[in-house]
């Protein structure tokens, strides 16, 4: 039987790299997303990396009412991906109502919609920031969640305990939750790519919109973290490699080789890299400068976070394989595939 998956914000970065590895591997994907952060042109690239157009329908799944319409109309699901949410960290700061509506809404309004149509699996796109700033380092699994730094972390936090409660609650409905390190590049056929609308509010995107000349220069937060040069340290894992995780935790659950109703690992690379230390591993892949200068600190931003990924290496039999300056290459090689 094919596996007929839903993947939330499949038109987003994460979500159209995940849907391309699901398809790869056998599965029907139906995406469902409002294009608040996307494009309708990524089913494009989706079609010309996999041969295969998943199908879409725009819908807002924080409404109640398009959700439940939403499943009644697409039947046969036995799967969902949740991708669907607001992912700025320095817009949440500002705008803490909209994330707290859309991201928490969107996950209720789905796992009521799992009990009422008798869909059991759900992948969560967690993410570290539920770590804040840990007091040790790396972080594995049985590191404590710490306050959030945003409401952007406090909405992963949030929805994690909704997921573990609700799972809980009903026995029928199983969850994994994936805490993303730091996704940077792009596909390395140049279909897809992160895109963001407007001012990126993530660093690659902006990176490469600089080098390009599409913006004046790169702004670095801060010089003085207690790192060894100064700038954050994040884990930065390839997408394509993040996204063939979210294929291996679907495995994982509709071949109920799970060992609760609830678990969630870390996927990373296991290696911390400042922002400088990325500029230049940039510049030695691709060969261009990257104009930058040093600004002050950002609002919500954490100094050091990288993963032990041995858990979820040894549990889902998983692991990162992209270097990244492979990485940086397929991310400036996406941006010069766009200014074509």
């Amino acid at each position: 039987m094919t596996n007929k998956v839903l993947v939330t914000g499949g038109t987003g970065y994460i979500g159209s790299h995940t849907v391309v590895e699901l398809q790869n591997s056998g599965c029907e994907v139906v995406i469902a997303d409002n294009l608040s952060n996307s494009k309708i042109e990524v089913l494009d690239g989706i079609e010309a990396i996999t041969g295969i157009r998943p199908l879409f329908e725009k819908v807002d799944l924080s409404c109640a009412k398009e959700c439940t319409e939403f499943f009644k109309k697409h039947t046969g699901i036995n799967a969902v991906i949740h991708f669907a949410a607001s992912k700025a960290v320095g817009e949440s700061v500002v705008k803490p109502l909209l994330y707290y509506r859309n991201n928490l809404n969107s996950l209720m309004n789905i796992l009521e919609a799992m009990k009422e149509f008798k869909i059991p699996n759900l992948v969560f796109s967690s993410s570290c920031t539920v770590y804040g700033q840990p007091d040790k380092l790396p972080v594995t699994e049985s590191t404590p969640r710490k306050e959030a730094e945003s409401p952007y972390g406090n909405t992963k936090t949030i929805c994690e305990d909704i997921i573990r409660d609700t799972t809980k609650a009903n026995p029928e409905l199983k969850g994994i939750a994936l805490r993303y390190f730091n996704p940077i590049g792009a596909h390395p056929s140049t279909k897809i790519g992160e895109l963001p609308l407007g001012v990126p509010g993530n660093l690659i995107p902006f990176l490469t919109q600089t080098v390009a000349g599409m913006r004046a220069e790169l702004s670095v937060f801060g010089n003085d973290y207690n790192t060894p040069d100064g700038s954050c340290i994040r884990d930065y894992i390839n997408v394509v490699d993040l996204a063939k995780a979210h294929v291996v935790a679907i495995s994982r659950l509709i071949g109920e080789k799970q060992k609760t109703n609830y678990e969630f690992f870390n996927i990373g690379t296991g290696k911390g890299v400042s922002v400088l230390e990325l500029i230049e591993s940039f510049e030695r892949a691709t060969g261009e400068k990257v104009p930058h200068k040093i600004v002050e600190r950002r609002a919500g931003d954490i100094e050091q976070i990288y993963a032990d990924t041995t858990f979820s290496n040894k549990e889902l039999g998983w692991q990162s394989e992209k270097s990244l300056d492979e990485t940086l290459l397929s991310a400036w090689n996406w941006q010069v595939a766009l200014n074509k």
